[in-house]
């Protein structure tokens, strides 16, 4: 299998030197969600998507949530302190953030954006969130991701009622 090409959240994360897995999968235009990710890789509680808003007083923020959740906006307005968030026109994200879709990492984006983690992740033992790229994900401890981009854990997503 030929080498994978390092990205700039792999290399953010080595340059840290902090511990990490690459997890790599087959990808189509047709099934980029977290949920065709989580069917090819060993960990699907662990597979979290990210996803970029924007606040009408903070511009850009960014949330990671598990893969098979959705992002309650309200829940982010409230943490970052804007009155109303909406989610980043998908034809606005690779210029604002030099990911495109499917390849959306918290790590290397072009700026530091606010972002705010689900409190989900905080207790797990690996976050895996997408490395960059379509086809790579990256698995590091929640604390690791938290430090790198200066996250804060929070509730993001709605609440599911349990069974």
């Amino acid at each position: 299998m030929a080498k994978v090409k390092k990205t700039n959240a792999i290399r953010m994360v080595e340059q840290k030197k902090l511990s990490y897995q690459e997890y790599t999968y087959e990808w189509s235009e047709d099934h980029l969600d977290a949920g065709a990710v989580a069917q090819q890789i060993a960990h699907p509680e662990a597979i979290y998507k990210t996803l970029v808003a924007v606040g009408n007083k903070t511009g850009p923020i960014v949330a990671v949530i598990p893969g098979d959740h959705e992002l309650d906006l309200k829940k982010i307005a409230k943490a970052s302190g804007n009155k109303k968030v909406e989610m980043l026109h998908l034809r606005d994200l690779e210029e604002t953030t030099g990911y495109i879709r499917g390849g959306c990492s918290p790590i290397g984006m072009k700026k530091l954006f606010p972002t705010y983690i689900d409190e989900s992740a905080r207790h797990l033992e690996e976050i895996i969130i997408s490395a960059g790229k379509r086809g790579l994900q990256i698995g590091l401890s929640p604390t690791d991701l938290s430090k790198l981009v200066r996250g804060q854990f929070v509730s993001l997503t709605a609440i599911s009622e349990v069974d």
